[in-house]
């Protein structure tokens, strides 16, 4: 199962993201996805997982949830768009990363690509950065990687400038 994975679209898809996640069986989105058409390419495309974030509208928070724990092949994950990173877990989250144990933690939020494996919890975890235009980062990033009987494998991170002439 190839997995993309992004956050923090504020609203605009680039499409060279749709070409990144061409061989994709599933996106994922980690909130701020900032409008409902975002979200609508994305599902019309791909099989799409999201929760919705900070920014979002409320009729992206009556379609999507806060945080979604599911399985994908054999892989128990939590997504969340406000998580923290280990060390540094949001209030909030902590206690249901220790409840929950997930082998894949992802969210966003913060702008910046991250990649860390959590020892204390046994946990990946995988903050793809922000693939829109607006906030404070210097680039636009998004993430893709192989989920195959509970392991993660060849994961990769692209970067664009965060300004493109179009």
């Amino acid at each position: 199962m190839k997995i993309g994975l992004l956050s923090d679209t504020h609203g605009w898809l680039d499409p060279r993201l749709l070409d990144f996640f061409s061989e994709c069986d599933e996106v994922w989105h980690c909130g701020d996805i900032g409008s409902v058409e975002v979200a609508d390419e994305l599902a019309g495309r791909f099989l799409f997982r999201a929760v919705y974030g900070n920014i979002d509208n409320d009729m992206l928070r009556r379609i999507y949830r806060e945080t979604e724990i599911f399985t994908c092949e054999e892989l128990k994950v939590v997504m969340t768009h406000i998580g923290g990173y280990p060390g540094h877990y949001d209030l909030r989250i902590k206690p249901l990363l220790r409840s929950e144990q997930p082998g894949l933690f992802v969210c966003g939020h913060s702008h910046i690509a991250k990649v860390m494996y959590d020892k204390k919890l046994g946990c990946l975890h995988i903050n793809p950065g922000a693939a829109g235009r607006y906030g404070f980062h210097k680039v636009r990033t998004a993430v893709r990687f192989r989920i195959e009987s509970g392991r993660i494998s060849d994961l990769d991170l692209i970067e664009y400038e965060r300004e493109t002439k179009e």
